[in-house]
């Protein structure tokens, strides 16, 4: 590589990792926010929260990826040209494809990442995240009580605590409602509660301290206990049955295993329904290498307008396109359309668009139908920010 390429690529890498750090970090927190509230009632939330975040990230990488790019190659050529440093490379002789070339090579190396992504780490990941949040809400009762919390380890036992210690043994104001071998309703509150387990760890003791206990005698009349101190012995709930084996879902599939699939046609999932998971993951992958041709010019057209109308049209056009390959997919999971023309007609449509961004670009750099418009939007924006600053000094 030349020093112009390592240059362009250098400016270009930095911006790209920052975008994706701060977008993947912050839809990561969201979700981790979501599944903290969603597991509130496990005691073992926060290991299981950890779990499923590390399989989320394949998922969310492959969202951020081409996102990332785009806005890092649209501020990087905006910043250039705001310097004068396009221009002086113009004038120089390079040419708009030869400054886009270094762009296209680093595209073409995160298409392949965003292929292994897409097909290979996603499958796996998503299964796995499945069966660790099957495990986190089947994961029975481990003998311990968090704070206000209806806890239902079984149907028929409940039980719930105003308050609890950090370990969940040491209970105040306990309400219990059981339903004994004999079908007979029993309940029980208490002032103060303390949980052991019991060293066969099938069991846990609940010893109660100033308490009543209303239950029902042979005879089905209902009998009141007070007790300073009463034990009660209480089964370990086990976890659930095992989640069912991958491949289930078209998304739990590996590039090759739905290939496979679709060709041979041994399969429970629709065939078309394969197809259509096939050429969406392709498309997303294959989108990577347009992005250059598109983030460029709006990057050379952003001068005269600022950097964020070419941003906003750009991730626009990422977000239909993104947004018309799933509702392509799911046209030919339905058998409304075939998987070919429901996801490559989308994919055709945006390399048309990004093909002739670039062309048009290439005798007068900028001036393409898109740079137009963001110059029109850039002038409504500045319009805006005039008018709101003039009604503010009025």
């Amino acid at each position: 590589m030349s020093l112009i390429d390592r240059y362009l690529l250098r400016t270009a890498f930095w911006p790209m990792v920052g975008a994706m750090g701060v977008t993947l970090i912050a839809l990561l927190l969201e979700r981790i926010l979501r599944l903290l509230d969603l597991l509130s009632g496990s005691n073992d939330r926060f290991g299981f929260v950890a779990q499923l975040a590390v399989n989320l990230v394949p998922h969310y990488l492959g969202l951020t990826l081409p996102a990332a790019f785009f806005l890092a190659l649209v501020v990087v050529v905006n910043r250039m040209n705001q310097a004068s440093e396009v221009d002086a490379l113009l004038a120089s002789g390079v040419s708009l494809t030869r400054l886009a070339a270094p762009y296209l090579y680093l595209a073409a190396a995160l298409s392949a990442v965003s292929l292994l992504v897409f097909g290979f780490l996603q499958p796996y990941s998503r299964y796995a995240y499945r069966a660790v949040l099957h495990s986190a809400q089947n994961a029975g009762w481990n003998g311990l009580v968090p704070a206000e919390t209806i806890l239902v380890p079984s149907k028929d036992l409940t039980m719930t605590t105003d308050e609890a210690d950090m370990a969940g043994q040491r209970l105040s104001r306990v309400f219990i409602r059981r339903i004994t071998p004999k079908g007979r309703e029993e309940i029980t509150t208490a002032g103060m509660a303390e949980l052991r387990r019991a060293a066969d760890g099938k069991n846990v003791q609940l010893m109660l301290q100033n308490g009543q206990q209303l239950r029902f005698n042979d005879q089905g009349r209902p009998e009141v206990l007070a007790f300073k101190e009463f034990t009660m012995e209480l089964p370990v709930t086990g976890p659930a049955k095992l989640l069912r084996a991958r491949g289930g879902d078209e998304r739990e599939l590996t590039l090759v295993e739905l290939a496979r699939q679709a060709e041979t046609g041994h399969s429970t999932i629709p065939r078309e329904t394969l197809k259509g998971e096939l050429y969406g993951r392709l498309a997303r992958s294959l989108s990577l290498p347009l992005l250059p041709l598109l983030g460029v010019p709006l990057g050379m057209a952003a001068k005269r307008s600022g950097r964020a109308p070419g941003a906003i049209v750009g991730g626009l056009l990422l977000l239909t396109f993104h947004h018309l390959v799933q509702l392509g997919q799911g046209l030919a999971s339905t058998g409304r359309a075939p998987a070919e023309l429901a996801v490559g007609g989308p994919f055709l449509v945006f390399s048309a668009i990004a093909f002739t961004v670039f062309f048009t670009s290439r005798k007068r750099p900028g001036e393409t139908p898109i740079g137009r418009l963001t110059e029109y939007i850039g002038g409504l924006l500045t319009r805006l920010r005039r008018r709101r600053t003039e009604s503010a000094a009025a």
